[in-house]
């Protein structure tokens, strides 16, 4: 495929997600299958030569669609919105376009500066506390996940970094393969506190988890995976009191704020 043609199946493609967005509630919500279904439609082996793109398409119909769960569709109510919207769609095009891997400032410093601006953004929208923003000091700051498990692993590695280096610091002696079995994690309900996490939507009263998590030097996160948006609205931003006392906070954009999954915020 040469840049002209690009063009126009780009188009093309354009018009059938359009198409398909604007007629998504006259398909069946739930994929009406079983396991294995997909495997007699098509070939057992790699094709030597490649389809045409006519056919591909044919075959998206064919093979691909009876087998979706159509969660955008006006008719699904499981799980959660995953709220895409006509912007993110152009966004995503333009990201696989560029393709940069952002692992370091280096490999693409505007992925790393939007990214931390962004997020700055979204935290004085929610009001947190300044020592979440980066700000031009760049002290704290939020890095965005793939979801809220992933934010979930990465505040228990900071966590355990942070005790191993206190740990270190008091005792220079001790190996760090000593420290690390003697470490523990409150997993569940205990070691993460919530706000409307995804499951449940439960809240916890962190105004008094807090305190006490600060008083025993316990790293507090809080998982506001669902209703975590929300709190942009002033009436419900006192939900979140409370966020000062944690260490590590996340939400999930990806749910109410009309961007694709996967994407998780987390300070």
């Amino acid at each position: 495929m040469d840049a002209a043609e690009f063009r126009c199946r780009g188009k093309e493609m354009v018009d059938y997600v359009a198409d398909y967005l604007e007629n998504i509630e006259q398909r069946p919500v739930s994929a009406d299958v079983e396991p294995g279904y997909l495997r007699s439609l098509i070939p057992t082996e790699a094709p030597l030569e490649p389809d045409n793109y006519d056919d591909i398409i044919k075959d998206v119909e064919r093979v691909i669609m009876p087998g979706i769960t159509h969660w955008h569709s006006p008719y699904f109510y499981a799980y959660f919105a995953a709220a895409n919207s006509y912007p993110a769609i152009l966004a995503d095009m333009l990201c696989g376009a560029i393709g940069c891997i952002g692992f370091s400032w280096a490999s693409s410093p505007a992925c790393t500066e939007l990214e931390t601006v962004m997020l700055d953004w979204l935290g004085k929208m929610l009001k947190l506390p300044d020592d979440f923003i980066a700000g031009t000091l760049g002290h704290g700051g939020g890095v965005i996940q793939g979801t809220a498990s992933e934010a979930t692993l990465m505040s228990l590695l900071a966590a355990r970094c942070k005790a191993l280096r206190k740990i270190q610091a008091a005792n220079p002696e001790i190996l760090e393969s000593e420290i690390r079995p003697k470490l523990v994690a409150y997993t569940s309900e205990q070691f993460c506190a919530t706000l409307g996490t995804t499951g449940s939507c439960a809240f916890d009263h962190i105004t008094e988890l807090g305190p006490l998590c600060n008083k025993e030097n316990v790293w507090m996160h809080i998982d506001a995976a669902y209703a975590g948006s929300a709190f942009i609205c002033p009436e419900f931003r006192p939900l979140l009191n409370g966020i000062e006392f944690a260490d590590s906070f996340n939400f999930n954009p990806h749910k109410w704020l009309l961007v694709n999954f996967d994407c998780s915020t987390m300070w």
